[in-house]
């Protein structure tokens, strides 16, 4: 998959073409996205389908904060999700294996 993004609004307008409805098979989730400078999303997936919503989410089942910035580098495979986390620069809350799974239903962009 090569869809690069330049900006975290960007990404979030293009979420249908990186969706993978194999990858979300069996999964039932939201997926809460708080992106410093660049504004708060929820995902709702259910099970081959999703949903987008601007805002924050009552119940989130896993949450990601992060500087927008670095979101956009590790979208588009500039930076490794797992170094973000090792190095502070992405924390997740919530159901860590729910939140695994997500790179199998919106994967990376590939370089």
């Amino acid at each position: 998959m090569s869809f690069r993004v330049e900006t975290v609004e960007h990404y979030f307008e293009t979420l249908g073409d990186r969706f993978t409805p194999d990858g979300s098979m069996g999964v039932t989730a939201t997926y809460q996205f708080e992106l410093e400078g660049s504004g708060t999303w929820h995902v709702n997936v259910n099970d081959g389908t999703f949903e987008l919503n601007e805002g924050a989410s009552d119940a989130p089942t896993a949450t990601f904060k992060m500087k927008g910035d670095d979101y956009v580098k590790m979208v588009n495979g500039d930076l490794s999700g797992q170094m973000a986390f090792m190095t502070g620069k992405l924390k997740i809350s919530g159901q860590i294996p729910m939140a695994m799974k997500l790179k199998n239903i919106f994967p990376q962009a590939s370089k």
